[in-house]
């Protein structure tokens, strides 16, 4: 009989179906571990961005049936061309005209249209959702797509998004303050709603600010999304930890979640990710043909490392 995970929002609990004396709080590393041997996860970001919706949704199928862990979109209002600055994690302001497509539509999509994949955004900006709606929105795709939703935060950063919407741009410490304060709201809600989310929803946040950003990623993330050279990474894990030790917290319960970029990052290497604690990475594509060939790249790297 193939085990069910049940988990209890009220609780934070979870329940196998085939034992029901078996009951544990939710903890860290519960995508990324097998009993005790170290499961490394692959995802896809698709970025809906500079192509046509069928193509997408295709190649969001096609991911899944080739074996990703994980689909993941952006929340974006603006095309935009990944540079060598933003994949070494720079906020810069290339943008073009090209098709998007707005995000949590995508992810409602996509948990309608597969079966097995996790679902997420890399990451929401919270400036473009009152909190509450985040987290009704959330609770619905997770609904969708029977428990399989990740909900991926960030503070937003790109001002050509906010231009074009008509969202205050403020500061980047305001925008962190504003995510700081977001957090709990959505944390909250998601607890009151009728019904409540189905599965445990690890809460993704996408920061790499040594001051707040992390801070806020020490105190709520259960997964954390950074990327850059391989002396960015030293240094912000690093930070984080200094974060954790203030809440008294393990940081190794801190999912970590990087971007395979070896077409930007010379020294990109899955295996360095993971002997850093990285447990997901991530490729990305874009439209108009969202080419796979990374993704399949990536996946029989794992094969060979026996992930």
């Amino acid at each position: 009989m193939r085990s069910r995970t049940i988990f209890d929002w009220a609780t934070r609990t979870r329940t196998c179906q085939c034992d029901s004396n078996r009951v544990s709080p939710i903890s860290s590393n519960q995508f990324c571990k097998d009993g005790d041997n170290v499961r490394i996860t692959i995802g896809a970001l698709l970025q809906p961005q500079h192509g046509d919706m069928k193509k997408l949704r295709d190649r969001w199928m096609e991911a899944e049936d080739l074996g990703a862990d994980i689909l993941w979109t952006c929340d974006h209002f603006t095309a935009q061309v990944l540079s060598e600055e933003a994949a070494e994690g720079a906020h810069t302001e290339t943008v073009t005209s090209g098709k998007n497509f707005e995000s949590t539509s995508i992810q409602a999509a996509m948990a309608a249209t597969t079966s097995r994949a996790r679902i997420g955004c890399m990451v929401h900006g919270n400036s473009f959702r009152n909190p509450n709606l985040m987290a009704d929105i959330a609770r619905t795709i997770d609904h969708l797509s029977d428990g399989r939703f990740i909900l991926g935060l960030g503070s937003g950063y790109l001002k050509a998004d906010y231009d074009e919407y008509g969202y205050d741009y403020g500061t980047a410490t305001s925008r962190l303050h504003d995510l700081a304060r977001n957090v709990p709201i959505i944390k909250s809600r998601l607890k009151s709603l009728n019904p409540m989310p189905l599965g445990p929803m690890p809460l993704l946040i996408g920061s790499m600010g040594d001051r707040i950003g992390l801070r806020i990623v020490a105190e709520h993330a259960d997964m954390w999304q950074m990327y850059g050279p391989m002396e960015k990474i030293d240094h912000k894990i690093e930070v984080l930890k200094r974060h954790c030790a203030d809440f008294q917290r393990d940081p190794e319960e801190i999912e970590r979640l990087t971007l395979y970029l070896p077409k930007l990052l010379p020294d990109t290497d899955p295996d360095a990710y993971v002997a850093k604690g990285f447990r997901h990475i991530d490729v990305v594509v874009t439209g108009p043909d969202w080419d796979l060939t990374e993704l399949m790249d990536l996946l029989a790297w794992k094969k060979s490392r026996g992930y």
